[in-house]
């Protein structure tokens, strides 16, 4: 067995706000600690359920170097540092069989939710697929499947869980915290939260085969909402690209990869 580990950091136990997310402050340096503990417990989860198995940690926030890699179970692989190939999911086409994600978030626009967002919060407002909105969690699984990979376990706030029902029925959630808020949550112990995976990660590999995650076949139509129309006008200068509303772009991808592809794009140019 090959297992992905990807990690973001808005869903990590304790996190409710953007200074605990953001490098340089001190919120920070305590909430990349709690990130690795639950990676490592991650890790343990799926060496019990698999003691051969061969598992793959990729960094999915911000600049993709949180983890403090010396406290990592050493057991697994890690994968940080950007731009690196399908982002996120860093590793999910080198015959991965399952995925976990862990410390995610819901789709921007969504109520009651800490730090929803999709990709980044200060360019976009919405992404779809062939007109389903997608934040990172469906954007992911999506891909995942794709590559004949099953994404078995989310982690991170409720409202996230009742995404991934959304998109990958039969996936398990694991809610660790309950969101009272943009950035206001009722959290867990941060053991408890690492004991929690650990022994989470086994029952969700276990169920693997009950998951049915979205997946699309054949080209796409990628929409996306930006914030401003500056920011659209960076995403014209690729090849296809075109405008339909002052801040909605849309592209016809010749399969969903170069979709995904596209949407970190966007983002990066929207950013500039």
């Amino acid at each position: 067995m090959r297992v992905l580990i990807s990690i973001d950091m808005e869903g990590i136990a304790g996190v409710v706000d953007a200074e605990d997310v953001t490098p340089g402050t001190v919120e920070y340096e305590r909430h990349r600690l709690q990130m690795t503990d639950e990676a490592s417990a991650a890790v343990r989860g799926v060496l019990a359920a698999s003691p051969g198995a061969a598992v793959l940690v990729t960094e999915a926030h911000g600049p993709f170097r949180n983890l403090v890699h010396d406290r990592l179970d050493r057991r697994a692989e890690l994968v940080r540092g950007k731009p690196k190939p399908e982002g996120m999911m860093a590793g999910v086409a080198d015959g991965v069989d399952s995925v976990v994600f862990l410390g995610y978030h819901a789709k921007a626009g969504s109520a009651r939710s800490v730090l929803a967002h999709t990709v980044n919060s200060r360019v976009i407002a919405d992404v779809r697929c062939d007109g389903r909105s997608l934040g990172e969690l469906g954007l992911n699984t999506a891909l995942a499947a794709h590559h004949g990979a099953v994404p078995v376990l989310v982690t991170g706030d409720d409202s996230v869980a009742r995404e991934a029902a959304e998109v990958a029925p039969g996936m398990h959630a694991l809610v660790v915290k309950r969101s009272l808020g943009s950035r206001a949550a009722a959290v867990l112990h941060p053991s408890e939260v690492c004991d929690r995976i650990e022994a989470a990660v086994p029952a969700a590999l276990a169920d693997r085969d009950r998951v049915r995650p979205l997946q699309f076949v054949g080209p796409v139509t990628l929409e996306v909402d930006v914030l401003q129309p500056g920011m659209a006008e960076r995403a014209l200068l690729v090849p296809g690209m075109e405008l339909v509303a002052d801040r909605t772009l849309t592209y016809r991808a010749e399969c969903f990869p170069a979709a995904y592809g596209l949407v970190q794009l966007v983002a990066a140019l929207g950013a500039l």
